[in-house]
């Protein structure tokens, strides 16, 4: 129900009294970094340079490791965190210093934060009662929430009685009855073990179609990501690594960080060569030489690509056994693990550790450890990046 802009948006944390060493550093001195995060005269940079337009009814999701910025960056969103510099316009109105309780945004929080004495009811109706909202009207809002999310059984009971994934619906309850121009949510299924956390995805893609609600989402956990955004952005040590749809990040990734973030098992990496002749590219590892298609050859033509050494990415699921005529790059089985659809073979090859996941319909026997095999990718699935700068050459 509205759109939500960060124009260059800097969060950074002040040194405390006594906290900042005296000694200045020198000229050459490398940059410092505490925990991933830029340190600079001014402080702990925790977020740095954050440009994003978030269409109405649009599902943001912010996504990277641990200390990136991104919960940080949805807690400003809140007003739960001071702004340091940029502007945070939500429906048009700039809300810099616009208190939480104005903002007309709810947030759910990773830990539930329900109040333990409260029944569910209770809980959920808490900030409505705090606007003075008519009782048929909290009433009503209360029970359409709870049938939304399959909690009207619960109603009367605390929260101590209910199991992590009841708790975490009555925790989207309470937000969704104040219908919110803005949905966060900090990690919400953090805490449940791994069938409750499929169900709850299911659960919040389906409340996304029912609610007309702006969502921003925190997540570490790249298949939330990948499942549940419209659009993903992807952080990393306090910037914004990419933006795209799911799809776009994983077929295109801008760098070498995206390419091994995104997708599971991550992506394949080699030191590899890129050779170009003529109008024609083609990527060499091992003695095994493959053309790329000519979208992606249309791309490093455009950006005028030499040959050079580069890292090269192949994904798991696009690596290929070679039958035993085929030539192919050499490789040493170490690990073969069963996963019910396809096997998942750790091998050694070109001195990296190698995934190759092979269907189990085309396995023609048995992997053990110390087998001899050889493996290929094609040329419309692979991605090269730069040794100086990581980046994709393609873009």
């Amino acid at each position: 129900m509205a759109t939500v802009q960060l124009k260059n948006i800097k969060k950074v944390y002040p040194f405390v009294s006594g906290e900042q060493k005296k000694k200045k550093k020198k000229a050459d001195e490398p940059e410092k970094k505490k925990v991933n995060l830029q340190i600079t005269d001014e402080g702990v940079v925790a977020v740095q340079a954050f440009n994003l337009d978030i269409a109405d009814k649009e599902f943001i999701v912010l996504v990277g490791p641990s200390g990136c910025g991104k919960s940080t960056t949805l807690r400003m969103v809140a007003g739960l965190e001071e702004i340091s510099s940029g502007e945070l316009i939500i429906d048009g109105k700039l809300v810099n210093d616009v208190a939480p309780k104005d903002r007309d945004i709810a947030m759910v929080f990773q830990n539930y934060a329900l109040y333990p004495h409260m029944t569910v009811y209770d809980n959920m109706a808490f900030s409505l009662k705090l606007r003075k909202e008519p009782k048929e009207v909290i009433d009503k809002k209360v029970r359409e929430a709870a049938e939304i999310l399959d909690i009207t059984q619960y109603l009367e009971r605390k929260p101590k009685a209910l199991s992590g994934g009841q708790r975490q619906r009555v925790a989207i309850g309470r937000a969704i009855v104040r219908d919110p121009k803005v949905m966060l949510m900090d990690e919400p299924l953090s805490n449940l073990d791994a069938k409750l956390r499929n169900e709850m995805r299911a659960e919040i893609i389906k409340l996304r179609e029912r609610i007309n609600t702006t969502f921003i989402y925190v997540t570490h956990d790249q298949t939330e990501a990948m499942t549940l955004g419209d659009r993903i952005v992807i952080m990393r040590d306090g910037y914004i690594q990419q933006i795209g749809t799911p799809q776009e990040v994983f077929d295109h990734p801008a760098n070498l960080f995206v390419a091994g973030f995104i997708g599971m098992p991550v992506m394949n990496m080699f030191d590899a060569k890129l050779i170009r002749e003529g109008d024609k590219y083609f990527v060499e590892l091992g003695g095994y030489k493959v053309e790329m298609d000519a979208e992606k050859e249309a791309r490093l033509l455009k950006n005028n690509v030499q040959s050079q050494a580069v890292t090269l990415g192949v994904r798991p699921e696009h690596t290929d056994l070679c039958a035993a005529d085929e030539k192919g790059i050499s490789a040493t089985v170490d690990v073969s693990e069963m996963m019910g659809s396809s096997v998942h073979l750790h091998v050694s090859a070109e001195g990296r550790d190698v995934i190759i996941i092979v269907p189990t319909i085309d396995m023609k026997g048995h992997y053990a450890i110390g087998d001899k095999v050889q493996f290929k990718f094609q040329g419309n699935v692979v991605h090269v990046f730069s040794k100086e700068t990581d980046k994709n050459l393609e873009f």
